[in-house]
């Protein structure tokens, strides 16, 4: 039952983002072998990808909230009150075939 959910959970991060989902793959499976074999400099290695990568997936969301609330209003380029037709009717007459 967890693991079902674990996999979910990972096989949607990795879809939305799969840049910043691998390098925190990479930057744990780093802090595991150097946790593992006692090598305090990949296991800071490691844990500091992974920082990196969550502030880069963060800023990553910012920014696109941002550029979601700043959408711009659209342009029309034919006024509102039109006193003509925009788009002329189009007859196909069985007299006039191409």
């Amino acid at each position: 039952m967890i693991n079902a959910l674990w996999l979910r959970i990972l096989r949607t991060a990795y879809r939305k983002d799969p840049v910043v989902s691998f390098v925190v793959t990479m930057g744990v499976v780093d802090a595991v072998i150097g946790g593992v074999e006692g090598s305090w400099s990949l296991f800071g290695l490691g844990m500091g990808t992974v920082g990196m990568a969550i502030i880069l997936r963060s800023w990553l969301l910012k920014r696109s909230h941002q550029i979601e609330q700043t959408t711009a209003v659209p342009e029309y380029y034919l006024p509102p009150n039109s006193s003509r037709p925009q788009l002329p009717i189009l007859n196909r007459n069985k007299n006039h075939l191409p």
